[in-house]
């Protein structure tokens, strides 16, 4: 749910704090007090066009953030993730709007698209009102209504996944026959081509060992010398080694009287001769390691200039010359084993596509009974708010021939608002009340069963009054039974049922002559007034406050 709405610099609000509860929440005012500022600021944190004449006069920016309260299961969080985005308790959207026309979005203090943002949005909140740009009605989420109030996700999600299974196979099966034109038509330079390769070989990093061993034995000489000045700088003849020993052995004899004095020198020589014994045998294996025969240097030049040359031949690099080859096997597997592979593959596309015709054709039969439980629900809630003789239908268009992921049918809502006009898709009511109230009866039927957690009602009362107000106020109150639900109302009928009321209203801001809106939660008593004024106008009589009193009563 929407828990906080802070707005800085938007229009006439300077500054706005507003804590939003559970429930039915209403905003009343008089004509211009700046309701609709207040949905403008809410459907830009929704991801709505930014506009650079949102920012209120002399400020630089404008700013709207809005905090949301969600279930760690909340479909937000997982959008989120998939993006890379960690979010831990509530979801904060802020959305800033510079004067100078571009607008940032941020969720969580962390940097989001636009695209990103309206997608988390549609999951957060929808806005239902006089204006087609904020009714949200989604052609393409008309599918996915129906099949959450007939508890068909399920089955749809099984159909989506013997399409990808299906598609998948049909690939297969087209790439598989391309193969074998393919390889048909370049049969001889297939068979020579793999016989070339199948005796050369190859492996990969095959070209780096051998440049390696190849640079090692052409340099092989210089390092047998470098170590021949080694052994001779530790003894050459031997003669210095000897003469240390001599004298090791010396000082050894000598060492028992020498009271001590002679026990480091005869230690450190100790250790200088088994250091040059240590070198010595060290060196004599290293110039072991560097002897090469020349015919081997003259091998692997053969097998290093061969590779290469394969390589441009088969224009690859040396190391996908084990790929090159491998492909051309099968391609050449696919002309020799009689077709085998290709009676699979065909046997495998038949039968999955078989398997999705059978389940899409089933999930079209339950959607078309679903959608007419639905067309009579919906029906039966059009009364009671002044659409009595309109019509509403869940139009199916199913075609086997154009089949997807979502099966084969084309869901979309369509009503009739009067007798005798046919019946269009519900974007295209003419009347904004009409569009909100069909709306309305619609999120009263599919309200648990795919809607977002919080719902905005835009002045969907006006043009009623009586019974029909005290229709829709009745059916938002059973709405927030189990969601959020904000409506911004000219109905004390509406008003007198909410759980919270706050009045929105304009004022002259004192020394700046200057307008500014304010929202004010309002208490048992002032709620009284507001609605007595709802009730009587400007002049807010005593028998205004009596049935104020009564309203209250009844629908609190």
């Amino acid at each position: 749910m929407l828990t906080a709405l802070s707005i800085r610099d938007i229009v006439l609000i300077e500054k706005l704090d507003i804590a939003l509860e559970t429930g039915l929440t209403v905003l009343t005012g008089e004509t211009g007090a700046g309701k609709s500022i207040l949905l403008d600021s809410l459907g830009l944190a929704l991801g709505a066009r930014g506009d650079s004449g949102l920012v209120r006069a002399g400020a630089q920016r404008g700013v709207v953030t809005a905090s949301f309260a969600l279930p760690p299961s909340h479909e937000a969080f997982a959008i989120l993730k998939e993006q890379g985005i960690d979010c831990d308790g509530d979801l904060v959207i802020r959305r800033i709007q510079n004067a100078d026309g571009p607008s940032r979005a941020s969720i969580n203090d962390q940097p989001v698209s636009l695209n990103l943002l309206r997608q988390i949005a549609v999951a957060l909140a929808e806005i239902h009102g006089q204006h087609a740009d904020r009714a949200l009605v989604d052609v393409a989420a008309h599918r996915s209504l129906l099949d959450a109030f007939a508890g068909l996700e399920g089955q749809a999600d099984d159909v989506a996944r013997l399409w990808d299974a299906a598609s998948t196979a049909a690939e297969e099966l087209s790439s598989h026959r391309e193969l074998m034109a393919r390889a048909e038509a370049e049969r001889d330079y297939l068979e020579h081509a793999a016989e070339e390769l199948r005796a050369l070989d190859p492996e990969p990093g095959e070209e780096a060992k051998l440049a390696e061993a190849r640079q090692l034995m052409m340099s092989s000489e210089q390092y047998a010398d470098a170590l021949s000045e080694a052994e001779d700088a530790l003894g050459g003849d031997g003669t210095a080694i000897a003469r240390l020993n001599a004298a090791l052995r010396k000082l050894e004899r000598r060492k028992e009287g020498a009271g001590g004095r002679l026990d480091q020198v005869c230690a450190a020589l100790d250790r200088v001769l088994a250091e040059v014994g240590e070198a010595d045998h060290a060196i004599a294996e290293a110039r072991r390691s560097f002897v090469f025969d020349p015919q081997e240097l003259e091998k692997s030049e053969e097998r290093l200039f061969a590779l290469r040359a394969a390589a441009r031949k088969f224009k690859c690099t040396v190391d996908t010359l084990a790929d090159v080859r491998q492909r051309f096997e099968q391609e050449l597997t696919a002309l020799t084993d009689g077709g085998a592979k290709l009676r699979q593959l065909e046997a495998k596309a038949k039968d999955t596509r078989a398997q999705f015709d059978s389940a899409a054709e089933k999930l079209s039969d339950k959607r078309r009974k679903a959608a007419k439980a639905l067309d009579k629900a919906v029906m039966a809630e059009l009364p009671p708010l002044k659409l009595e003789r309109a019509r509403f239908e869940t139009r199916i268009d199913t075609d086997a021939g154009k089949p997807g992921p979502t099966g084969i049918d084309r869901i979309e809502f369509m009503v009739a608002a009067n007798p005798g006009t046919p019946l269009a898709p519900l974007m295209k009511v003419a009347s904004g009340g009409e569009l909100a109230r069909f709306m309305l009866a619609l999120k009263v039927i599919l309200a648990a069963k795919g809607s977002a957690p919080t719902l905005i009602f835009d002045e969907i009362d006006t043009g009623v009054g009586g019974a029909v107000a005290d229709a829709i106020g009745g059916r938002l109150s059973r709405l927030a039974s189990g969601l959020q639900v904000l409506a911004v109302t000219h109905s004390p009928q509406v008003a007198a049922r909410a759980s919270q009321h706050m009045l929105i209203s304009k004022m002259e801001e004192v020394g700046s002559k200057r307008m500014v809106t304010r929202v004010q939660p309002l208490s048992a008593q002032s709620r009284r007034e507001e609605v007595a004024r709802m009730l009587s106008g400007a002049q807010v009589t005593d028998a205004a406050r009596a049935q104020a009193d009564e309203l209250l009563r009844s629908r609190g």
